[in-house]
Parts: structure tokens; C-alpha cells; sequence
């Protein structure tokens, strides 16, 4: 990975980090004495961006916690990531939250899974654990997953109130119709107009995190690509990249261009699905049915090619499962001349509806400086603004090997978070013909070296929603001693609030649905 802006922090402000090292596709660093404070003032001030927070528990070997600022510089294909010690004797670290509001929930959540104290957040309410779970902390190493907990009792989430003459409460959920996830919205509203919306997750929480740990490597990249079930192979992709960082081992390039196609394909389905839903939602059922169509073209070819409709069992550390044949090959670009054509028509037929245009155009908008603040990525940020996109940023797979553009936009509705939606599809069947006409000979996989205890590292995939975080350490054995999962949807529920204020409680749906973020990624 070519050196870049951090190299050039480190030069430039000596003692600001110490105990500089190289990862794969990122460097550590420890924070000094003086804490994150004037750390993050000087890289914000560089241009850097806060991606994530995270924590870890070290008290049997090191007898503290640590936490990670994940930090990243436009000028830099790397992630930085800067140490903290938590002592156990006074387990609390310094909240960011009040000046960087995209820091909220990561911060909240570590007060829910370790029992870290964030000093001075401005809203510490649980948001991971609910209000009546118990005072436990489960990823915390003294915790076993297989603890059984006692009922649970006392008050449940408290909402806040709605005041005024004419203004209700709506609620949604946590139960919906259809085969959604549970999550629980509440409406103020005055009439039809939203004055504001509170939402609550993680009511299917799977404790992933918790179950990676002792896990095989093996058995691991199964429980990677359970994380949420429409992004199987980016969240599978993003672990063997850290498994295989963390082995010190590289994949055949025939095996990086075949990942590159299945995450393409995977991008375009979603995309797909979802351009169709947003018609749905404004009343255009038939651009939906040829929506549904299309996307029923591009799963069957995902079967064809993976034996998995989800592409599901493909991806593997060190490559992938099972080669293609000429004849495969050409079967996906015949499949992808078709669907391309077909493509098309549905844009024509979408975009000759003055009347759709008319439901989607300046409805749920999020502001580019909104969306900044908020840390929001992905389509939502691209619709509002927010330059950034993994694959050119952060090349991985076969992505420094092709060209191509990522489509941003600074209205922040319905129409352009949708249009981003169509950018990308195009986009994606020009990523696939390239790789796919430099198909190398050769292996598909390598057999990975165990991988050394303590050995750490981190991964970044863009999935179809946004950018997907993966970092482990690994113990003894090959097993996993930490698996940190960030998805794009952790970052991008609070766009939601902040989308629909203003907007009319029929247009709920399709604000919803122009972001489709994931409750399985989110709750994990």
C-alpha cells in the first residue's frame, strides 16, 4: 500500500502518535498521555474523517481495554488507527459525541458491550441493550455466551413526549407487516407533516460479535456472511481480507478478479430491487414488476455462478471455493448484454412519469452538511454530496486494475439517492466486462498458514449500502480472539431522522426505502 498523508502527519507533528506500525491497509498507533483530544484536533485539521470507534477487551493478558479512532485522509489509501488505554481501575474514556455527532451511537455502544464509561456524552441512554436488559456487559471476556440471564424487568424504552395542541404520536413497529426486521419508529406530528421521528434497534440482536470469538477461521467466514443476508459476500469478503492480511498471505489474481465480479453482482441485484421498491412505494407497480424481473435475472445468474441466488459458500480466506469455466464466463456477459438492454427500458419507463418524478423530486432530502456531520455513507452519502467510495479509495480485490466513476450528487432527496442507484448499476456491468476480459489462468485459492496469535488487522470492503469494516485479532489455534464488524447502516439510521423531518407521513415509505438500510447489519 503506497505511502501517503500519514507519513507525512508523522513527520510533521512528532510525539502527536507513538509506536507507529504497518498493517496491510492500515498503521497503528498509540495514543500519548495527553489523550484523543488534540490527536483528533490535528488530524481533523489534516482533513481526516473519524470512520469508527471500537473497543477491545485486553484485562487477561494486559489487564485494560483499548479503543481504536479509526481515522481516514483522502490523500491516504490507508486507515489509521489510533490506541487508547482504558484502565480497569477506572474504566472511562472522554466522549467525542458533542463535537462529532457521527460518533453517537459508536460510542453508546461500547458503553453497552464493555461497561466503558463515555465521560461528558451528551445523550448516554443504552442503544444497543435496551432499557430493561440487565447490568451485564457481553463482550466483555468475563462473559460467556453460553450465560443464561434472568427475566427481563423494569421499565422498557421511554420515548419523548409529544407536546402541543394537534400534535400525535404515530408509532411503528417494532413488529411490521411483511418479513421486514423489527424496529420501532415514533412520529410527532402536526396533521400529515413529521416534526420529528425517534427510532429504536436492535430488538434481533445476534450477538456475532460474541460468537466470533474461539471460532475456527473456517467456520468463521460462514458467520461473516450471516451478518445481513443481502450483503453475504461483501461482509464474507471483508473478513477473509483480514484473515488473509492477518496470514501474511496473497490471494490468486485470478481469485481477486472473481471476488470483484461477485461483489458487482451483488451491488446490482440490491440496486436493482430497490429502484423497483422506490417506484412501488409512489404507486408504479409496473416499473416494479420489470424491476422485480430484472433482479430475478441477475439471482439466477448468481446461482448459476455460485450454486447460491445470495452468493452465498463462495467466498473463502485465500480465494474462493470453486473456479468458473470458459463457458460460465460467457453465460454471465450473455446474461448481462440482456439485463443491460432491459435496464434501460425500465429507466425510460421510470424516468417518462412525470408523476413519479414529482413524488421522489425534493422529498426526505438530507443535506450535504447534515450528512457530513453525521458520518453518513454509501448511496445516502453519494445523494447528499459525500465524495467517498472504498473500491477508489481504498483498492481492494481488482479494483485498482479498472476504471470507473462514483456518481455523487448534492440534492440529498428520493430521485438522486435512486439515481445513485442507476449510476452504480451502469458502473458495475463496465467493473464486471473489464475484469471479466482479463480473467487470468491459474489457481482460485491458496491454503492459508495458520495465523499467528495476536496477530491483528483490518479490512474494508464498500458494500452496495456503503463502506463495511472488518478488524480481528486472532488467538490461539486459529481462532478468533476479536471480530469487530462495522455496517454501512450503523452509520446511516440517524439519516433517516433527519431525512423525513418536514415531509408528510405517506411519504414515510419511500424516504424509508430510499435509504433500505439493514436491522440484521445494524442489530448483528
Amino acid at each position: 500500500m503506497k505511502s501517503g498523508k500519514f507519513d507525512q502527519i508523522r513527520r510533521d507533528s512528532v510525539g502527536l502518535l507513538e509506536n507507529w506500525r504497518e498493517g496491510r491497509v492500515e498503521i497503528y498507533a498509540d495514543l500519548p498521555d495527553s489523550g484523543i483530544r488534540p490527536v483528533m484536533s490535528t488530524l481533523m485539521q489534516s482533513g481526516c474523517r473519524i470512520a469508527a470507534v471500537f473497543a477491545e477487551d485486553r484485562t487477561g493478558p494486559e489487564q485494560r481495554y483499548y479503543l481504536y479512532y479509526v481515522f481516514e485522509h483522502p490523500e491516504d489509501q490507508r486507515y489509521l488507527l489510533a490506541r487508547a488505554p482504558v484502565s480497569t481501575a477506572n474504566p472511562v474514556f472522554p466522549s467525542l459525541s458533542a463535537e462529532l455527532p457521527s460518533l453517537n451511537w459508536h460510542e453508546r455502544e461500547i458503553q453497552d458491550w464493555f461497561g466503558l464509561v463515555a465521560e461528558g456524552h451528551p445523550n448516554p441512554r443504552r442503544v444497543a441493550l435496551h432499557d430493561n436488559w440487565p447490568d451485564v456487559h457481553p463482550l466483555r471476556k468475563d462473559f460467556s455466551i453460553d450465560t443464561l440471564l434472568p427475566p427481563f424487568e423494569g421499565e422498557r424504552h421511554v420515548y419523548r413526549p409529544t407536546l402541543g395542541e394537534g400534535v400525535f404520536q404515530i408509532p411503528v413497529g417494532p413488529v411490521h407487516a411483511g418479513i421486514i426486521e423489527p424496529g420501532h419508529f415514533s412520529f410527532a406530528v402536526a396533521g400529515e407533516p413529521i416534526l420529528y421521528l425517534q427510532l429504536r434497534m436492535f430488538y434481533v440482536h445476534k450477538g456475532i460479535e460474541k460468537r466470533f470469538e474461539q471460532l475456527p477461521v473456517n467456520h468463521a467466514v460462514y458467520l461473516a456472511e450471516s451478518i445481513s443476508g443481502d450483503s453475504s459476500f461483501s461482509h464474507g469478503t471483508a473478513f477473509c481480507q483480514a484473515i488473509e492480511a492477518a496470514a501474511g498471505a496473497e490471494i490468486p489474481g485470478r481469485a481477486r478478479r472473481m471476488r470483484t465480479i461477485l461483489l458487482e453482482l451483488e451491488r446490482i441485484h440490491n440496486h436493482t430491487g430497490d429502484i423497483g421498491a422506490i417506484a412501488t412505494d409512489v404507486g408504479f407497480v409496473i416499473a416494479n414488476a420489470h424491476a422485480s424481473r430484472l433482479r430475478e435475472l441477475i439471482l439466477g445468474l448468481n446461482e448459476e455462478l455460485t450454486g447460491s441466488r445470495l452468493l452465498r459458500g463462495m467466498v473463502c480466506a485465500g480465494g474462493v471455493r470453486r473456479d468458473w469455466t470458459r463457458d460460465q464466463i460467457l453465460r454471465c456477459l450473455e446474461v448481462l448484454n440482456l439485463f443491460e438492454r432491459e435496464f434501460s427500458d425500465l429507466m425510460l419507463l421510470i424516468d417518462a412519469s412525470d408523476s413519479t418524478r414529482d413524488r421522489l423530486e425534493r422529498t426526505g432530502v438530507l443535506r450535504p452538511d447534515k450528512a457530513a456531520d453525521l458520518g453518513i455513507v454509501g448511496v445516502g452519502g453519494r445523494a447528499s454530496g459525500v465524495d467517498r467510495d472504498v473500491r477508489r479509495d481504498h483498492p481492494y480485490a481488482a479494483y485498482d486494475s479498472v476504471s470507473f466513476a462514483v456518481p455523487v450528487y448534492e440534492d440529498g432527496d428520493v430521485l438522486r439517492r435512486m439515481q445513485v442507484r442507476v449510476d452504480e448499476v451502469r458502473e458495475s456491468l463496465a467493473i464486471i466486462r473489464a475484469v471479466a476480459s482479463d480473467l487470468p489462468a491459474g489457481p482460485y485459492r491458496v491454503l492459508l498458514p495458520p495465523v499467528p496469535a495476536d496477530a491483528c488487522a483490518f479490512s474494508a470492503v464498500e458494500g452496495w449500502r456503503g463502506e463495511i469494516f472488518h478488524w480481528i485479532r486472532m488467538g490461539a489455534g486459529n481462532r478468533l480472539e476479536r471480530c469487530k464488524i462495522k455496517d454501512p447502516s450503523f452509520n446511516n439510521w440517524p439519516a433517516l431522522v433527519e431525512a423525513v423531518q418536514g415531509n408528510i407521513v405517506p411519504d414515510f415509505p419511500v424516504i424509508n426505502k430510499s435509504f433500505n438500510l439493514s436491522y440484521s447489519g445494524t442489530d448483528r
